[in-house]
């Protein structure tokens, strides 16, 4: 099945659930990014618990997916409670910025640093899922597009910090390498 297919029938199920379940009233709430949200960090624990191999021990992989996702939800309870932001349909003044968007973000990419060197399509899957709950979001007039792309940055943000965190608590040392020459600094981060 191709990408664009994929995606395609990924919209007409988001569009045709909605529609078929009170999309005519003022509130959107309860919709499939509800569920879609936990999707990414989720499936990085079924992945481990199946035996395919991710970069990291269990200990790792709880450490690090805890810390990063209380850093990108505590940042986004945060933005939410400073910034007085109206939501599209009027609910509440929460909309800056998303955090459905931060959680899907920050579990995609929990998922990415786990399983990129050896299963791409993982990762792809992962971003693919946020990007949906992310799109999900705009569409059911709950948010803002800045919304959905600071939540996303936060998400993501928070995982890389949360790994950095979790890796100083669990004793594991990422590979981090900075050169300066004549030619200017190189910095090297690895997986």
């Amino acid at each position: 099945m191709s990408i664009r297919r994929l995606l395609t029938t990924a919209l007409f199920v988001l569009t045709f659930t909605n529609a078929a379940f009170g999309q005519d009233k003022e509130y959107h709430g309860d919709g499939i990014d509800d569920a879609m949200r936990f999707v990414p960090l989720a499936s990085a624990f079924v992945l481990k618990a199946a035996g395919i191999d991710g970069t990291s021990s269990w200990e790792r992989l709880v450490i690090n997916s805890a810390a990063s996702v209380a850093i990108s939800s505590g940042v986004t309870w945060g933005l939410k409670n400073c910034v007085d932001r109206r939501r599209p349909d009027g609910t509440d003044n929460n909309s800056f910025p998303s955090g459905h968007t931060t959680v899907a973000f920050a579990g995609a990419t929990v998922l990415c640093k786990e399983y990129w060197h050896s299963h791409k399509w993982i990762c792809v899957a992962g971003y693919g899922v946020a990007a949906l709950t992310a799109a999900d979001r705009v569409r059911r007039n709950r948010h803002h597009w800045d919304d959905v792309a600071a939540g996303a940055a936060i998400g993501i943000g928070g995982t890389m910090l949360g790994y950095f965190l979790g890796d100083l608590i669990t004793g594991n040392r990422a590979k981090y390498d900075v050169a300066i020459g004549l030619e200017g600094m190189t910095v090297r981060v690895g997986l």
